[in-house]
């Protein structure tokens, strides 16, 4: 059986992205802590919504399992933090970064929300990284409450003036990520106010995103190829839709399989070709691995449209009790 120690490892990959290549996760925070609670999130809805930076996680533990990662993997395209919350909240994110420069000319990325960017220590904090990826999924106060359900605190417009600063002080590259909801985020009018906010911002790219694994709402609904690319024709020439990773050669091997295997499913949903292009293994080889940890309710399966994702357990369903039961309760219970 697996241990559980194991399975809270700060490490996940090198998993395939569609921007990224292989890349190596990093995931510095508890489960699901930030200051978001976006509908479209894969990880589900936030348990841990908060602003507060902290020192999480021990980054000498962090570190040395980057550098066991870097020492395994014959191929790591990048080295990322995300996971499972917004990693800027945690306190040592600058220190890591630099740390990793020093021991290897991978090239790292962050992802974020972009909700601490308002604050000088974090944008400092970032300025060692060669690639930030922050959000912007709507540039309007209403639309943006909607999609990603800040706290309260959080102002959009904040957000949208903090990242036009950001642009001036990182000297690296900035790929602004647009996750765009149906209904919610997209209509001609919040399309308008978000090309107004990127010519501000001017990143070095502008990717477009939609809903494409379970999301935290089941009511949130991917737009269409075409619609993307009609809102690609209107934000401009910066702007390119995010298409589906396609698996290259020189896959990474890994003996351990069931162990990243279930890393991988713990921070996102993935497919059965996520998982053999990440482990450079085939088909009949994995299927196994997976049938196990099916068998061992260490993952479940989830269909999303057409596709079926791997996720973590999940909880059990309550009965609904009948007329007749309640009825019951209620005499026991005068």
């Amino acid at each position: 059986m697996l241990k559980k120690q194991e399975a809270a490892s700060h490490i996940y990959g090198p998993v395939p992205s569609r921007r990224l290549g292989f890349s190596l996760g990093v995931d510095i925070l508890p489960y699901k802590t930030c200051s978001f609670d976006c509908v479209y999130c894969q990880l589900g809805r936030t348990g841990r919504k908060s602003g507060r930076r902290g020192q999480y996680f021990s980054s000498r533990d962090i570190l040395r399992q980057i550098k066991e990662a870097i020492d395994k993997n014959r191929r790591i395209d990048h080295i990322t933090f995300s996971g499972s919350g917004e990693p800027t909240l945690h306190t040592g994110i600058g220190n890591l970064i630099r740390k990793i420069k020093e021991m290897t000319d991978i090239p790292v990325v962050v992802l974020t929300n972009s909700s601490l960017l308002t604050r000088k220590p974090v944008r400092r904090a970032l300025m060692a990284a060669d690639i930030v990826v922050p959000s912007l999924d709507a540039a309007t106060a209403a639309s943006f409450r909607r999609v990603n359900r800040p706290l309260p605190s959080v102002r959009v417009e904040d957000i949208i003036g903090a990242l036009a600063l950001f642009r001036r002080e990182f000297k690296g590259r900035i790929w602004l990520e647009v996750m765009l909801v149906k209904g919610i985020n997209d209509s001609p009018s919040d399309i308008k106010a978000l090309k107004k906010a990127i010519d501000w911002i001017r990143p070095d790219k502008v990717q477009l995103n939609t809903v494409v694994r379970p999301p935290a709402e089941k009511w949130a609904e991917p737009l269409s190829r075409r619609a993307l690319d009609k809102i690609k024709k209107d934000l401009g020439g910066r702007a390119e839709v995010v298409v589906d990773f396609q698996r290259r050669p020189g896959s990474p091997a890994v003996l351990d399989i069931r162990r990243t295997i279930l890393a991988m499913a713990e921070r996102r949903p993935v497919t059965l070709e996520d998982i053999t292009s990440s482990l450079g293994r085939k088909e009949k080889e994995v299927r196994p691995h997976i049938e196990t940890l099916l068998r061992w309710q260490r993952i479940s399966r989830q269909k999303h449209g057409d596709t079926i994702y791997y996720t973590p357990p999940q909880p059990p369903a309550r009965r609904k009790k009948t007329p007749g039961q309640e009825a019951g309760r209620a005499r026991k219970n005068p």
